[in-house]
């Protein structure tokens, strides 16, 4: 009996979220961008550069292109850094905590070289506890931080060129 009443409650929460219109980010080809081919000017080895291409990809039919000449679109990344400061110290004067910062500069512009995006900073900050005797997974722990800011840079990227609307 408690099976039938979990299953005919899956089944009337599914129809629900069915009927309100709720659909996952990007399903629906809304967050594809307004041009049809892209360049992205950063080194092809680049872990941001690949992911940004990943994203392109996933999100439409935009084709990445090697030449910037054919591109309706040019991505400039004009600077990345990361940066770690010191949040909090315990009792003894060690360090308990740490804030990380990933910031980023980039810009697009087309083919003419006209501005479509000004330069622009996105900034991310994350904190992190510290522990002398955990040092180890504290690095591998501050390696996932910087690896999911950088991602979520890319995304806010695609987010604003999304919002761009060509010439």
């Amino acid at each position: 009996m408690n099976r039938r009443a979990a299953l005919l409650l899956a089944l009337a929460a599914a129809t629900t979220l069915s009927a309100c219109g709720f659909q996952l980010r990007g399903s629906d080809g809304k967050s594809s961008l307004p041009f049809k081919s892209v360049y992205i000017g950063v080194p092809e080895t680049s872990p941001l550069g690949v992911e940004l291409k990943r994203y392109v990809r996933a999100g439409g039919n935009t084709e990445i292109v090697t030449d910037p000449r054919q591109a309706d679109a040019i991505i400039d990344v004009l600077g990345e850094s990361r940066e770690k400061a010191t949040l909090s110290l315990n009792t003894q004067g060690r360090i308990r905590e740490y804030s990380l910062y990933y910031r980023m500069r980039f810009r697009v512009r087309d083919r003419t070289d006209k501005e479509l995006l000004p330069p622009t900073e996105i900034v991310l900050k994350r904190d992190i506890s510290f522990n002398e005797s955990q040092v180890i997974a504290k690095e591998k722990e501050e390696e996932l931080l910087y690896r999911d800011m950088q991602s979520d840079a890319v995304q806010q990227i695609l987010r604003r060129m999304a919002a761009l609307k060509p010439a």
